[in-house]
């Protein structure tokens, strides 16, 4: 049965184009409704991860909050990092993880520095994104 509104099915372990998996990556529901009840626009600008680094961070009494959010947050950090440093794309490492492959050969691990921010909110996401905009 073809149902055409439905758009062709990707197998499996087929992965979507580079900009299929950037909008995929940048739905980070969680952090996003967070964001918007706390009033904080995500308009995927370094200023918006300012403006989460000033959130209270309620979410740390739930620890499955705390990691959904973390991971959220590491995504959201890296969508703005690809929207606005020049050459920087995502990628899948072997293990399935999304990172961001900078123009110097460098790798950033995303996810690890959203988990870093969720469970102590040091380095900040801003930090992170100016430490690596310099590069």
């Amino acid at each position: 049965m073809k149902i055409p509104f439905l758009g062709k099915r990707r197998r499996k372990d087929e992965l979507p184009d580079p900009a299929g998996l950037a909008e995929l990556l940048a739905e980070c529901a969680l952090l996003r409704s967070q964001a918007y009840g706390a009033g904080v626009r995500l308009d995927d600008s370094p200023a918006s991860l300012e403006a989460l680094d000033q959130l209270v961070p309620r979410w740390r009494d739930d620890e499955d909050t705390s990691d959904w959010l973390g991971n959220d947050a590491g995504l959201y950090l890296g969508t703005v990092i690809v929207r606005t440093v020049p050459g920087a794309v995502w990628e899948l490492r072997a293990d399935g993880q999304p990172v961001v492959h900078l123009t110097g050969g460098r790798e950033f691990d995303v996810v690890d520095a959203g988990h870093r921010w969720a469970a102590d909110g040091v380095p900040e996401l801003s930090q992170w994104y100016a430490e690596v905009a310099e590069d």
